[in-house]
């Protein structure tokens, strides 16, 4: 089991890859009782840092110290043994078993036999001190999302964690469900336990932090007391420029419906019903914006409208064309622009060069092909412009896409997307684990889509930018629509007991 931290230090902590400074001279603290949180944009050098805390980088110079005394760091298991624990973004949990076998994995047993029930009993001792609610046979795929992040942290401290590391905890949770996990940490400070919270959201860094420590380009420029700063102030340390909130401007005109979903039917993978019945409209030159917790039938919605999953009942029309269950090229061509949950996989080929990447939807059509041939110039100068005007930062066109970070990637299917002037764009979580810069840019090309005269239908976790770019907001809870409402009727309070399925009884379900 872990130390008691009351002072952890990482000092002149430099870290270096090939052609990459990551971390340049971090130093932070943090100390018993206290939250501090860790801002910075995407390659800015919090996961670097948190790695080499984790024991999973070695750092070329500096030093950790825990209760002002050395340790050197070199797995995580060594980090558990001096009283570190992590919540990894993406939980380190097998669905199969139960949360007392999941704990169990991190043991190491004394004898041929672990002991699941002693470890059962000291999981709900854990969890009736903080409040966990965590019940020790039920399995993980049985969890929502929040339930199993309450498991990560039960399991961190029955390793033993005296200090907690979490990376981007809120970002598959409800707003209650954050606003829960926030008291929660509170709670866990109070008790004096020291705790690292990496977020992009800057509200929850206000909420819950004592501190905040922001990383530029792997250098700390400011540490500042969170009740001496502001978002603004915060927000402007991490990009190093002042940031122009996005917001959706007016009301949008009713212009032709450009989308229309009728009593629509899918599959999960797992063969129950993903989608039951959905019913929504999509106009030109209006953002729908579609809230819900993940796995409420999200990737359904958007696999089936894109053509990669079939509708199992119901129409699906683009335009006033009927393009149920046609395969993804043909609706291509029917007019949608689709920017793909899984900007690595589906979004991009990785290995393929940023060149091959923008023109993967067009590359048999002129200027790009004559015949069977690739015409190397209109390919290479039409890219060179899309990369410029839409801010690429690529080392070369012949880079393989899958070395790009996540917001340049982003950027890229966004140049593809866009400049084919699609019909309805369809965004499924077009900012998740972006940083806030890049999420800035994203926003901006959502409302210019809008603004060209394309339906844009919006597929987020985030409320605020549900609120802020949307005209009307639908709630997805189970696979059925809970209410549409116009964005000026909305609320985060509304929307979150939407999404967990609580609907007032005075309140009609619409479509």
């Amino acid at each position: 089991m872990g130390q008691q931290i009351q002072h952890l230090e990482m000092a002149g902590i430099t870290k270096r890859f090939p052609g990459v400074l990551a971390n340049d001279d971090v130093t932070i603290e943090v100390r018993a009782g206290e939250i501090l949180a860790l801002l910075g944009e995407n390659g800015a050098g919090k996961t670097t840092l948190m790695n080499i805390l984790y024991g999973l980088y070695q750092p070329d110079a500096g030093t950790i110290r825990i209760n002002g005394q050395p340790v050197n760091i070199s797995s995580p298991r060594q980090a558990i043994e001096v009283g570190i624990g992590m919540v990894h973004q993406h939980f380190m949990l097998v669905p199969t078993l139960t949360v007392a076998e999941n704990v169990a994995l991190g043991l190491a047993s004394p004898g041929p036999v672990l002991d699941l029930k002693a470890v059962s009993q000291r999981i709900v001792e854990i969890a009736s001190t903080y409040n966990l609610a965590v019940n020790p046979s039920a399995y993980v795929w049985q969890l929502s999302v929040g339930e199993q992040q309450r498991v990560e942290i039960v399991k961190a401290l029955f390793l033993g964690a005296s200090l907690l590391v979490l990376d981007e905890p809120t970002a598959v949770l409800t707003p209650q469900e954050a606003a829960e996990l926030i008291a929660l940490l509170r709670q866990m400070a109070a008790q004096g336990r020291p705790i690292i919270f990496i977020s992009h959201k800057l509200n929850e860094v206000m909420a819950v932090s004592d501190r905040v420590t922001v990383l530029r380009d792997g250098r700390v420029v400011a540490t500042r007391a969170t009740r001496e700063t502001t978002p603004q102030e915060l927000a402007r340390l991490m990009v190093g420029r002042e940031l122009v909130a996005q917001r959706r401007q007016g009301d949008a005109p009713a212009g032709q419906v450009v989308l229309e979903l009728r009593d629509l039917w899918a599959a999960s993978d797992k063969g129950s019903p993903a989608l039951r019945g959905v019913s929504l409209e999509v106009r030109a030159g209006e953002i729908l914006g579609i809230a819900g917790v993940s796995g409420n039938g999200q990737k359904e919605l958007a696999e089936v409208i894109s053509g990669l999953r079939p509708a199992t009942g119901g129409r699906i029309k683009i335009a006033g064309r009927d393009v149920t269950n046609w395969p993804p090229d043909r609706i291509i061509s029917a007019g949608l622009g689709y920017i793909p949950e899984d900007r690595l996989h589906v979004g991009t080929i990785s290995s393929f060069a940023v060149w091959e990447n923008l023109i993967l939807k067009d590359h048999h059509r002129p200027p790009y092909a004559r015949g069977i041939f690739l015409q190397n110039g209109p390919i290479r100068s039409n890219a060179a412009a899309l990369v410029s005007s839409y801010g690429v930062k690529t080392p070369s066109l012949d880079t393989p896409t899958g070395r790009l970070s996540g917001g340049n990637i982003q950027r890229l299917i966004l140049a593809r997307e866009i400049s084919r002037r699609p019909t309805l764009l369809l965004a499924a979580y077009p900012t998740r684990g972006l940083d806030i810069g890049a999420t800035e840019y994203v926003h901006g090309q959502l409302l210019a889509a809008r603004e060209q005269g394309a339906g844009v239908l919006l597929i987020s976790e985030d409320l605020e930018e549900i609120l802020n770019l949307s005209d009307r907001v639908a709630v997805l809870y189970e696979g059925k629509i809970m209410r549409v409402l116009r964005t000026a009727e909305a609320n985060e309070k509304t929307l979150g007991l939407l999404m967990a399925g609580v609907a007032a009884a005075d309140e009609s379900v619409t479509a």
